[in-house]
């Protein structure tokens, strides 16, 4: 079965979205231990959630990139989720999308969320032939997201770490089965001309 060229693929229950950040653990650790993100998390500057573990992994390196050595799993309600998506606007131009730059340009400058597309990874983290969603959340919807959205905040630098060292061993059977269950989900409007609303 083919995969959908744009489609958000995620671990999602009824009503809660995990999505995944990267942090240094001075931010990362006091959030995991207190269940919300604590005063030194900025909520006046843009962040990027991400749904999809393995693009996690190839922006953070499998946590070993400095300033990312502590992975988050971030469970938010579907609901703030959706909101985002409600009041986001791509960010780059798209012909079909946007009536013209100048529009896009000005629906950017308002919209306090961001949709980006990037192609998702493999195991070894190399790019595949369909896009996954980074979410850049600014304003409104990153205070919100902070302290209002997040459900539970888990580390799961271990699991990145254990997964890791299975696909360096070659092991790539045993690495996928400990991948999050991530399913299709879609977008609840069609911010790419590719994607259906639900």
């Amino acid at each position: 079965m083919d995969e959908p060229q744009h489609r958000i693929r995620a671990l999602h229950t009824a009503s809660t979205i995990t999505v995944y950040q990267a942090y240094s653990p001075e931010i990362g650790l006091p959030a995991v231990r207190e269940g919300r993100f604590p005063a030194v998390w900025k909520r006046d500057r843009m962040t990027w959630i991400k749904p999809s573990f393995r693009w996690m992994m190839y922006r953070c390196g499998w946590g070993a990139k400095e300033g990312q050595e502590t992975v988050l799993a971030v469970e938010i309600t579907r609901d703030g989720f959706d909101w985002a998506l409600r009041n986001a606007c791509l960010s780059s131009y798209a012909r079909g999308v946007h009536p013209d730059r100048a529009a896009w340009q000005r629906e950017l400058k308002r919209a306090p969320a961001r949709v980006q597309w990037d192609p998702e990874r493999d195991l070894h983290l190399q790019p595949l032939p369909y896009r996954s969603l980074q979410l850049g959340l600014s304003g409104e919807a990153a205070r919100r997201y902070a302290d209002e959205w997040t459900v539970a905040i888990r580390d799961v630098t271990p699991l990145a770490h254990e997964i890791h060292a299975l696909v360096r061993s070659g092991d790539l059977d045993s690495a996928d089965r400990l991948l999050p269950q991530e399913r299709l989900r879609n977008a609840p409007i069609p911010l790419d001309p590719h994607i259906s609303p639900t």
